[in-house]
């Protein structure tokens, strides 16, 4: 029986805790750990990008690129990942091509190795830059297929996607189902599609909101999956993932066999299950968070979608609108052009869904980011939007078909110029250019502290 290894990327202190806490653990909370995480093994960790950057200045009052330095260093032996949304970097909007090279770059310098790089609408044009400055800079780039259904997504649609992106470079390819739509012999028909047409390795990322992830996980094993996305069990389950553990467990003694100890794993699971009861106790992890929600299987809505609609609505006194709402989602959906429902494309079609239901008469009022999505100005939408429907929403604003990028002007140094009174280090220029609001107050927040010493 010939051996092959599956590879584990642990995603306990990134999209776990995004998932479940929206992203509020702490470095202090993560630090203790570390050095025995760095033992286990992991073909990589993924502890950096996604959203918390935006949280650690808006809510920790943490400098992500301190966070980075310090994994780093706790962690020598170990691949350290980050997500990244190609030209929108970890903002909402796109940047200009020479601030990506630059965020690659300090990104890496600062300790990252692998960058996992997606964009919401699968527009291969929206990440060509960020892939050459990874390949640039000798990082691994995995090139990633934000997973969804539609008349217009089938295999042969994802294959060919992942082919583009193993030809722009990519050193593996990763399936991101972040709303747990993978179902067991669609994933085996999916991976089976992918292997037979690209050479570089296979990453399965599925959140396991809809209770489906472990059987999916199994089954894209058995059809040649070589690395696989998991959660410390006590950070698993619910909008997160399938549990470490529980994974290594059931590969034991088998060709797959992870080789992780699990004596080791245990170390790092006690110090996580003290930070779930914590966390609880607080009422930061809802117990709603952990169970499952097969509407999301009816509606294709991310668990972290569904949460904001409802706490939108609630705000607003029109919570008995939500079963409407979600069923107005896929319409909306389908208007513009079938994107896939991740950020930031599943807050511009749910908040539209909800102007709709609560207007009363479809698209009466329409948000700036749907018409900048109609536009072009996110990239090419998966299938082509009716031009009447686009003519109604843009009042004969001319449509972007280029790159949207190649409409940007060079921006680094405005931005430098701009950042100059609080920076203290070459990337605050950065932090500064993605969240141009909040940053400003972590920059004279952390001046405070370092006087106060």
């Amino acid at each position: 029986m010939a051996k092959k290894p599956i590879k584990i990327t642990e995603v306990a202190l990134r999209d776990a805790h995004q998932s479940l806490i929206a992203t509020r653990m702490t470095m202090d909370e993560m630090r203790p750990i570390l050095p025995a995480m760095d033992k286990v093994g992991y073909f990589s960790v993924e502890c950096w990008g996604g959203a918390t950057f935006d949280a650690c200045i808006r809510f920790l009052n943490e400098d992500p690129w301190e966070r980075l330095r310090i994994l780093r260093k706790e962690m020598p032996n170990t691949k350290l990942q980050m997500l990244f949304r190609g030209q929108n970097m970890l903002g909402y909007r796109h940047y200009a091509d020479d601030a990506v090279e630059y965020f690659v770059q300090k990104s890496v310098a600062n300790g990252i190795d692998i960058l996992r790089i997606f964009d919401a609408l699968n527009d291969p044009r929206n990440l060509q830059t960020s892939i050459r400055a990874a390949k640039k800079e000798g990082a691994h780039v995995q090139g990633c297929i934000s997973y969804t259904l539609s008349p217009v997504h089938n295999n042969e649609y994802f294959a060919n996607y992942a082919k583009t992106l193993q030809d722009m470079g990519a050193d593996s390819i990763c399936i991101k189902d972040m709303s747990g739509l993978l179902t067991p012999y669609s994933t085996q028909e999916l991976v089976t599609s992918l292997k037979k047409t690209i050479s570089i390795p296979v990453d399965i990322h599925s959140h396991y909101t809809s209770g489906l992830a472990s059987m999916s996980i199994l089954k894209a094993i058995e059809s040649g999956a070589d690395i696989i996305d998991t959660a410390i069990s006590p950070l698993a389950m619910g909008t997160s993932h399938m549990a470490t553990e529980t994974l290594v467990a059931a590969l034991k003694d088998t060709e797959y066999d992870t080789g992780l100890d699990m004596k080791q794993l245990n170390v790092v699971r006690e110090h996580f299950a003290g930070l779930r009861e914590k966390y609880l106790a607080s009422g930061q992890l809802s117990p709603k968070m952990l169970g499952v929600d097969a509407n999301t299987l009816l509606y294709q809505v991310p668990g972290g979608m569904l949460s904001n609609l409802l706490s939108q609505l609630k705000m607003m006194k029109k919570e008995d609108k939500f079963e409407e709402v979600l069923a107005e989602i896929p319409n909306v959906r389908k208007d513009c052009g079938y994107p896939p429902l991740v950020t930031p494309t599943s807050q511009i079609v749910g908040s539209q869904a909800v102007m709709n239901v609560l207007t009363g008469k479809r698209y009466a009022m329409v948000n700036k980011e749907f018409k900048g999505l109609v536009r072009g100005e996110y990239g090419s939408t998966p299938a082509p939007i009716d031009p009447a429907f686009a003519d109604s929403i843009l009042h004969g604003a001319e449509r972007i078909t280029c790159r949207p990028a190649d409409l940007l002007q060079p921006e680094m140094e405005k931005l430098k110029a701009e950042a100059a009174q609080w920076a203290i280090q070459e990337e605050d220029a950065l932090t500064y250019a993605m969240f141009p609001q909040v940053a400003p107050k972590f920059f004279e927040e952390r001046a405070k502290r370092t006087q106060n010493g």
